[in-house]
């Protein structure tokens, strides 16, 4: 390893300070404008970031709302997916995507991942079909797009409802087209640490549907179709302005950040195979299988995991697993059914996954640290 390296002594999963110093003043001009406005909940601001973050997924309309677990459980609302409905989804994502379908009243079906991406595995898809199926739901963990063709193909053939869980994957690209605008919805999140994230929680749904744009914006606003007037029940789930304020000037920059993540990505790749640790089994990387794979995540694999995540975080380096408990084994969804064993490729990942640090800010000594570090441990 690089001797400057060795000057390096801590290296933080995430570190938002660093972000915000490269665009304070822009930061700061944007959220004055709100502030001396005075419009802080919808209007113009959100409107705008509405059709700026729609447009750069490709899709025609934008639905601000207060987080992304709403962007999720709103197109759901919108559907009328309910009691006595099947959703088919992935038991290796975050807690949010089924649980919005639970909250319905509806049941999550969980279908197995594709070991190489992480991602629901189509071909596992069929056999868990119901006359009670209404919609599927692929998480584009990590970064990249789940295999969305032979979903589509899926959805169309039964008629079933297509929401993209494009939490972590915003700028994610396969075929020329981008996260959220293959399926009927796309759902995003913008909590801080995303690749795109706010001042705090936030979201936004998009679609090409003009009717399923209405029906969305109606519901996040206790089901108003003019003021006082109510055709269905909704909630508040409004997006604020100031959220909007920062999205629109960190949009600006996104392009960029994609960039550095990839690249960091590319280096990582490069020294951890230079250290000969992927040579000798010790851990593998992540399969890039798409045209733009965004690292939200950067997530290697080790029989090992626990230990090298205590040896990495005793030596200052930050890192994280996502996730150590697939959705099938968690408490709260006992009720469902499943055991040990039901879903292998999920629980392997669970055990295996590590992510290390990717953001963009990330010096090229900082990676050389944790690389020299996991050799070190080996």
């Amino acid at each position: 390893m690089a001797e400057s390296a060795t000057r390096i002594t801590k290296v933080p999963l995430v570190d938002l300070k660093r972000q915000y110093e490269s665009i304070q003043s822009e930061i700061q001009n944007a959220l004055y404008e709100v502030i001396a406005n005075q419009q802080f909940i919808l209007g113009p601001k959100v409107a705008e970031c509405e059709a700026e973050v729609a447009a750069y997924s490709g899709c025609s309309y934008g639905c601000g709302v207060s987080s992304g677990t709403d962007a999720l459980l709103l197109p759901l609302m919108a559907e009328g997916i309910g009691a006595g409905d099947e959703v088919i989804t992935t038991p290796f994502t975050f807690l949010a995507t089924a649980e919005c379908v639970a909250r319905l009243g509806a049941r999550p079906v969980f279908v197995d991942i594709d070991p190489a991406t992480y991602n629901l595995d189509p071909s596992l898809v069929a056999d868990k079909l119901t006359a009670k199926t209404k919609a599927i739901v692929p998480v584009h963990l990590y970064g990249q797009m789940a295999d969305m063709d032979p979903l589509m193909q899926i959805a169309k053939q039964k008629n079933l409802i297509m929401i993209e869980d494009a939490a972590q994957a915003i700028g994610a690209e396969d075929k020329g087209r981008r996260a959220g605008s293959i399926g009927h919805y796309g759902s995003f999140s913008f909590f801080p640490t995303k690749n795109l994230g706010g001042f705090g929680d936030g979201g936004m749904i998009v679609t090409q549907d003009a009717a399923r744009s209405q029906k969305v914006h109606s519901l996040r606003t206790h089901g108003m179709s003019t003021k006082y007037r109510h055709t269905v029940l909704g909630g508040n789930f409004r997006f604020d302005a100031i959220q909007a304020a920062v999205i629109l000037v960190k949009l600006k920059f996104l392009d960029e950040w994609t960039r550095k993540r990839g690249d960091n990505a590319k280096l990582y790749g490069r020294l951890l195979n230079e250290a000969g640790l992927v040579e000798a089994g010790k851990l593998s990387l992540p399969i890039v299988s798409q045209v733009r794979h965004v690292f939200h995540q950067y997530c290697i694999r080790t029989a090992r995991r626990d230990e090298l995540k205590n040896y990495l975080q005793e030596k200052g380096i930050g890192c994280g697993v996502y996730y150590p408990v697939p959705l099938h084994l968690q408490e709260c969804f006992k009720q469902l059914g499943y055991k040990r064993g039901d879903f292998p490729g999920s629980e392997k990942a669970a055990a295996e996954v590590l992510a290390l640090p990717i953001y963009p800010e990330l010096t090229e000594d900082e990676i050389r640290f944790v690389v020299s570090t996991i050799k070190e441990f080996y």
